[in-house]
């Protein structure tokens, strides 16, 4: 079974890799869709693979590192695509949850990437 939680973020940053003139190397900032997906077996008891609410508890210290910051600046995401975001949250997380399976990052309405390890 596969379940999924989603929370958004605000975040700004600028992509230093960028070719010259490049609108994205400008300081900007983005409303950020977050998923994170999980795949495991469903409790006979409980009937979930895992509660939401573990869920958002355990993210929260990785979303407090994100929300409202300035991406460029944390360790790791000196280049925040959303291909990099979303290898780094994975990362972040994955020890914390392992039924992680995917996390996917829109950094638009219709633009993103999906990380599966």
């Amino acid at each position: 079974m596969d379940i999924f939680k989603i929370f958004t973020l605000e975040a700004a940053h600028r992509l230093p890799n960028v070719p010259e003139g490049h609108k994205c190397a400008r300081l900007h900032g983005h409303s950020f869709r977050v998923e994170l997906h999980l795949s495991g077996d469903v409790d006979p008891h409980s009937g979930w693979v895992m509660d939401f609410a573990e869920v958002k508890r355990l993210f929260k210290p990785t979303y407090d590192r994100l929300d409202h910051h300035y991406l460029n600046e944390i360790p790791g995401l000196e280049n925040p695509t959303s291909e990099n975001l979303a290898r780094w949250i994975f990362q972040e997380m994955r020890p914390l949850l392992p039924l992680l399976s995917a996390v996917v990052v829109h950094e638009t309405c219709t633009a993103g990437s999906k990380y599966t390890g």
